[in-house]
C-alpha cells in the first residue's frame, strides 16, 4: 500500500512551519517532485533540508527515498484509477440533496480507502492478539467516539467477549484506575488529544493493561500512550464537529477487530451468536 500522500495530509497540524512548507508544496502538486533530490525539494518548497529530512520522520517514513517512493506510487493508483474516490467534497450552502447524498458517500468511500493505505496488518494482528487474550475490554471514547465505543461493546459481548463501555467520563476514569494486567484499555479518539482518554490511557498503561489506540494517523497522546497504536484516515474540513467520515473508519476499524477476533474463535463464535440470536428472539 501507499499512502504517502494521506500521511501528509494527516499530519499538516502537528507539525513545524518549515514542515508544512514542504510538505503543502507535495501535496499541491505531486508530480512535481518526481525525481527531485532533497536539496531541489527544499529550494522549491521554501523549507530547509533539515525540514524535508523531518517531514519524513515525522510521516513515518524510513527516509526520503521511501517518501518519493510512496508518493510515486499514489500518483500511479491515481492515473490508473485505482482507488480514487475524487477526493474529500466540503458542503455548501444550498447544496441539492442529490449532491449532499453523492458527497457524503463518496467522503465516506475515500476515508475508509485512505485508511487502507496507512493501515499497518501488523499492528491490527498484534490488536487481535491482545483481545483474545484478555480478561476484560474496556472501549473508550467522548462524543461522537463514545457511539464507537458502544457499538464495540456491543460487537465483543455477541461473542462472549466480556466488554465494557461508559457514556459518564468520570465512570471512565473510575474504571481505568481499577485495570489489571490481563485486561485491554482501547482508547478512541480522532484527534488522539481528548483530555479524557488521554488520562484514562495513562492510567491504564501505568497499571500494565494492555493499551490500543484508534486515532488519526500521526503522533499524538493517545497514540504515543499505546502499545498498539492504530491509525485511521479522515480529511474533514469545515463541518468538523459531525465526525461524519471519521466516524465510519473508525467503525470500519472496530469491524476489522471484532472480525479478526471472532474468525480466530469461528466455532466459539458462531455458537454465541446464535445463543444471543436466540435469546432477542425469545425477548421479542
Amino acid at each position: 500500500m501507499n499512502g504517502g500522500l494521506v500521511r501528509l495530509r494527516e499530519i499538516l497540524n502537528a507539525i513545524t512551519p518549515s514542515e508544512r512548507k514542504v510538505a503543502d508544496f507535495i501535496l499541491q502538486d505531486p508530480q512535481r517532485i518526481v525525481g527531485m533530490s532533497v536539496a531541489q525539494l527544499s529550494q522549491e518548497s521554501g523549507g530547509s533540508q533539515a525540514a524535508v529530512i523531518r517531514l519524513c520522520k515525522s510521516a513515518g517514513f524510513k527516509g526520503y527515498q521511501e517518501l518519493m517512493l510512496k508518493v510515486l506510487g499514489d500518483l500511479q493508483e491515481e492515473r490508473s484509477g485505482i482507488g480514487s474516490g475524487g477526493g474529500y467534497q466540503e458542503f455548501i450552502r444550498g447544496d441539492s440533496i442529490e449532491r449532499i447524498i453523492e458527497n457524503v458517500s463518496n467522503n465516506n468511500i475515500q476515508s475508509i480507502r485512505d485508511t487502507l493505505k496507512i493501515m499497518t496488518p501488523a499492528h491490527i494482528e498484534k490488536a487481535v492478539d491482545a483481545l483474545l487474550r484478555a480478561k476484560r475490554i474496556y472501549f473508550y471514547g467522548i462524543g461522537a467516539s463514545n457511539l464507537i465505543a458502544v457499538d464495540a461493546q456491543q460487537k465483543f459481548i455477541r461473542i462472549n467477549k466480556t466488554s465494557f463501555s461508559f457514556t459518564d467520563s468520570d465512570l471512565q476514569i473510575i474504571t481505568a484506575v481499577m485495570l489489571e494486567r490481563d485486561d485491554v484499555a482501547v482508547g478512541i479518539s480522532y484527534s488522539g488529544e481528548t483530555q479524557e482518554i488521554v488520562e484514562c490511557m495513562k492510567r491504564a498503561r501505568e497499571l500494565g493493561a494492555t493499551t490500543i489506540s484508534i486515532t488519526r494517523y500521526g503522533n499524538s497522546t493517545v497514540s504515543q500512550l499505546a502499545d498498539i497504536p492504530l491509525y485511521i484516515s479522515s480529511t474533514e474540513t469545515e463541518i468538523r464537529s459531525g465526525a461524519t467520515s471519521s466516524r465510519i473508519t473508525q467503525l470500519n476499524m472496530i469491524d476489522i477487530l471484532y472480525l479478526g477476533v471472532a474468525s480466530r474463535e469461528y466455532d466459539k463464535s458462531v455458537r454465541y451468536l446464535e445463543i444471543s440470536r436466540s435469546a432477542v428472539k425469545k425477548k421479542k
